[in-house]
């Protein structure tokens, strides 16, 4: 705390020395980025989206660039969670002890694949300050149609597995019905609320007629779905009391601060991990110096803090 501003915040049970997360599938497990920066200087990072068992993902070309972004069909490909805790379980302990909290993110196809992936976490992974659902999955048993796409969906899951996790739940919303569905997962047993996931887009080769992906769309991140992001943030503050994890296009400590002033508790830095692996202590050191300014004493102090 250089600037003399606390940045310890509580993004529903889970007790962060400052509001900095980093977004799951755009930093591995943390291990991959110690070489650029000491991680546990963050307030917490989410794990790479982990399934009962290992998921292939889909075929390449996976992910392209766009403009004021990327596109990725990746389709959650992982080793599982027996998997992750082998390769990557000992690191993610150690980062909990150096004060760095750990968020596993669950997924599944299926209302029973999510409760066995987090009863898996539960068993293997006791280190960990919290499960993120992630409910923007597609369910298959559905034909296909987003887990987490209704207020109905979305609470169903979340009740199905509120008894299965004794630590903080978060639920990481899809970018549609923001203020009913953040509503539903609050009624059902959330803990706080992460968002907004990718939007749903398209990019066509114009030579080849194809698209540039392996599927026809895939979810676009980064700076172009920011001001988007930062609207339903401040629509779902409006609708629950529980805290919320802001995503989306963050690159600045401005792009947080905006998300903050919105209703953010914690902000989530995803994309720009790819082209800066340096750019969430750059985010946090800029975000402080932005509180400072703001005659604060405490971070806190300026959730929701927005006027029109």
């Amino acid at each position: 705390m250089v600037s003399g501003v606390g940045m310890a915040v509580d993004l529903g049970g889970v007790k962060m020395r400052n509001p900095i997360n980093t977004a799951s599938g755009t930093f591995g497990f943390g291990w991959q980025l110690e070489g650029f920066y000491d991680v546990s200087t963050l307030g917490a990072i989410t794990a790479k989206g982990t399934s009962a068992e290992p998921w292939p993902g889909n075929p390449a070309p996976r992910l392209c660039e766009v403009s004021s972004g990327i596109m990725n069909t990746i389709g959650l490909a992982n080793p599982g969670v027996a998997g992750v805790i082998e390769k990557s379980g000992a690191y993610l302990a150690e980062l909990e002890r150096r004060g760095c909290r750990v968020i596993m993110q669950a997924v599944g196809h299926t209302i029973e694949e999510y409760r066995s992936a987090v009863r898996l976490i539960e068993e293997l992974a006791p280190f960990v300050s919290g499960i993120e659902l992630n409910i923007s999955c597609p369910n298959i048993a559905r034909g296909g149609k987003l887990v987490g796409g209704t207020p109905e969906d979305a609470a169903e899951v979340v009740r199905a597995v509120r008894p299965l996790v004794s630590r903080p739940l978060l639920v990481k919303m899809a970018p549609v019905r923001v203020p009913e569905i953040a509503r539903a997962c609050e009624g059902a047993g959330a803990d706080a609320l992460s968002l907004i996931n990718t939007i749903n887009a398209m990019s066509i080769d114009v030579r080849t007629r194809r698209s540039r992906l392996s599927k026809p769309t895939g979810g676009l991140s980064g700076p172009a779905i920011h001001p988007i992001a930062v609207r339903m943030v401040w629509e779902a503050a409006q609708a629950v009391s529980i805290p919320i994890n802001g995503i989306g296009g963050i690159s600045s400590g401005a792009d947080a601060a905006e998300m903050i002033l919105a209703g953010a508790t914690a902000v989530t830095v995803g994309t720009q991990n790819l082209p800066d692996p340096t750019a969430a202590p750059r985010i946090l050191g800029e975000l402080e110096a932005w509180a400072s300014e703001q005659g604060v004493s405490g971070i806190n102090e300026l959730v929701g803090a927005f006027e029109c």
